[in-house]
């Protein structure tokens, strides 16, 4: 089984244990040609591009103006992402076992990266999957990514007993996994919040359900992806009736 989640666009760069462990990105080459791409790009034009205000584009035209893509500086990505789905994952809490568990199972689609494994050190960024920069690719991050994202975690999951995908991030995120060149089935579950009689999802909620359940399938060592089902933190439960094959419903009372 393999889990991927959103990256986050609030960043925590704080130093991580330094004894811990950590990895090469993959992808390096790739990366590369992004940056070197936005690093063209003014300060005026990363505002339009990305939707940001002036100052935030200038931090990330700074940002890729300094970007190394040969550094092995940085800090692991699981670390780095500080965003809703994090706070509910809490990998600093995790312990060794639990991040070596983690990096076999859970995958972080990115942008700038295209997917990253949790203890792959980053650098700061803001590159959103949906941000229609033209490479020589295409029109857009989903262009330029093309099938390799689909073919990596392909790769990841030879070997595993359940080559199940568990698709926890968002529709843009997900959006870079190329249904043609995947060849694992694909779970999605949704988060919904119950009130007077109907439900909904509530997009902070979510994120932060999407991250306790990859931190749930961390604690509890789960191989398959059928045991996530039982998935109970913060009042959650699986509505089996309202769910498919392939969408799981997980719902919850009085949060809404």
């Amino acid at each position: 089984m393999l889990i991927v989640l959103s990256p986050a666009k609030r960043l925590d760069f704080t130093e991580a244990d330094p004894a811990l462990p950590a990895t090469k990105r993959r992808f390096r080459e790739d990366t590369a040609s992004l940056a070197r791409t936005a690093r063209g790009r003014t300060v005026a034009e990363l505002r339009r591009l990305m939707s940001i205000s002036d100052d935030l584009a200038r931090l990330n035209r700074e940002r890729f103006q300094a970007f190394d893509a040969d550094s092995t500086d940085g800090v692991q990505a699981t670390f780095a992402f500080a965003g809703d789905v994090y706070e509910g994952l809490k990998a600093r809490e995790l312990d060794e076992t639990g991040l070596t568990f983690a990096q076999d199972h859970i995958r972080i689609l990115s942008g700038l990266y295209g997917l990253l494994r949790p203890l792959d050190r980053i650098q700061p960024y803001r590159l959103e999957m949906g941000t229609r920069l033209k490479t020589r690719r295409g029109n857009s991050l989903y262009d330029f990514w093309g099938d390799r994202i689909s073919k990596q975690l392909n790769a990841d999951a030879e070997g595993m007993a359940d080559r199940t995908l568990v698709n926890l991030a968002s529709q843009e995120y997900f959006g870079a996994v190329d249904a043609k060149a995947l060849k694992l089935p694909v779970v999605t579950p949704h988060f919904r919040e119950a009130k007077d009689g109907e439900s909904r999802i509530i997009s902070f909620f979510a994120k932060r359900a999407r991250g306790a359940m990859a931190r749930f399938a961390v604690e509890e060592r789960i191989e398959k992806a059928v045991d996530l089902k039982a998935f109970d933190r913060d009042g959650y439960r699986f509505d089996k009736a309202g769910s498919t094959d392939v969408d799981w419903i997980f719902t919850r009372t009085g949060n809404s």
